[in-house]
């Protein structure tokens, strides 16, 4: 059984920055990669950023490129997802994602909210 936690979320002005945080547990031997998506209201979920687990290596969302960075705690099981210079528009629920045993999103965070306010 794998778990995934996040923390980090809240209310911030245009502009500023917030740490969002997912700790991993469980059953994460074979972990492939693992991943950031968020979900404004009335929108599907879309991709944010991910990063692979062994090689370090990132993907953005273009939306968020230059501003956010992915990174990895592999000690530690956390991956972080440092968010800069936010705008309204990054108003959403975050969701942190793991690709174990395979390359498909397969295990999901609760979310947490990121509020950008005008």
């Amino acid at each position: 059984q794998v778990q995934l936690v996040e923390s980090g979320g809240g209310v911030v002005q245009a502009g500023g920055s917030l740490r969002l945080s997912c700790a991993v547990s469980g059953r994460t031997s074979r972990t492939y990669a693992m991943g950031w998506f968020r979900q404004a209201p009335g929108k599907e979920r879309e991709f944010v950023a991910s990063i692979r687990w062994s090689a370090g290596s990132a993907y953005y969302a273009d939306s968020v490129k230059g501003r956010f960075t992915i990174s990895r705690d592999n000690a530690n099981n956390t991956v972080y997802l440092q968010t800069n210079r936010l705008k309204p528009e990054d108003t959403a629920v975050y969701y942190c994602a793991a690709a174990i045993n395979g390359i498909r999103w397969n295990y999901w965070g609760q979310g947490t909210q990121v509020t950008v306010s005008s």
